[in-house]
């Protein structure tokens, strides 16, 4: 059976990732979560002190991307691919409110989105693929068979990113998500380099009121149609 390209593009917390593994695993394709790569690098920038709430020396992150490692390996008990960072686990770590706070910031950075595209492109040369992101659709694979863009009300998105984090153990307040929310749809659209937009032959589903059971159905029988017609 031939394999396609799945691009799911979309804002901050419309669930694109959730979705985009069940996609993955039903089709036995490989899934790709591009927004954790960036949220990696985020959390290198951290680590070293080059990102902080009062300054952010671009420089020197570009001067040590070549010492960024970014790898996925799956764990077979949790059923999907976690991120690690220069061979350490960080798929906690990259999850925080603190990463969330900067990672539009740093993939702004034009060097930053040119090294995760180059393996980005390299994780889906022979199809077979589920990658979400911002911008998948539009630079990573503009060819991909099947394009999807993820959208959804700001409130809605920030009450399902507040119980996700509060289930973690978090300490945060629904007003700080909402704003970490529209701080970011703000960044990610209006940056010069890749700003998140529909591509023109795209599928729009807004899911502020779909279950992630109908958002699945609806992604894998678009799936299989695009699947079916190539054969």
């Amino acid at each position: 059976m031939q394999k396609i390209t799945i691009a799911i593009d979309g804002f901050s917390s419309t669930g694109k990732s959730t979705v985009a593994k069940q996609l993955a695993k039903a089709l036995g394709y490989v899934y790709v979560d591009s927004g954790a790569m960036y949220r990696a690098v985020t959390l290198f920038a951290m680590q070293n002190g080059f990102i902080n709430e009062t300054h952010f020396d671009s420089d020197k992150l570009i001067a040590n991307l070549n010492t960024v490692e970014i790898s996925f390996k799956f764990n077979n008990k949790l059923g999907f691919a976690e991120v690690f960072l220069n061979d350490k686990n960080v798929e906690n770590e990259i999850r925080t409110l603190e990463v969330s706070q900067f990672v539009s910031q740093v993939s702004e950075i034009s060097e930053v989105r040119r090294m995760l595209v180059k393996q980005q492109q390299q994780m889906g040369k022979n199809k077979g693929v589920v990658m979400d992101g911002r911008d998948i659709g539009t630079v990573v694979f503009p060819e991909a068979e099947l394009k999807i863009f993820m959208t959804a009300s700001a409130e809605t998105r920030a009450k399902r990113r507040f119980q996700e984090l509060l289930e973690k153990g978090a300490n945060v307040g629904y007003d700080e998500v909402l704003e970490n929310v529209t701080s970011r749809d703000k960044i990610d659209t209006t940056r010069e380099d890749s700003p998140l937009t529909k591509a023109n032959d795209a599928i729009e589903i807004d899911n502020s009121y779909l279950s992630i059971e109908e958002q699945y159905k609806m992604l894998l029988e678009l799936a299989e149609e695009k699947i079916s017609n190539k054969a």
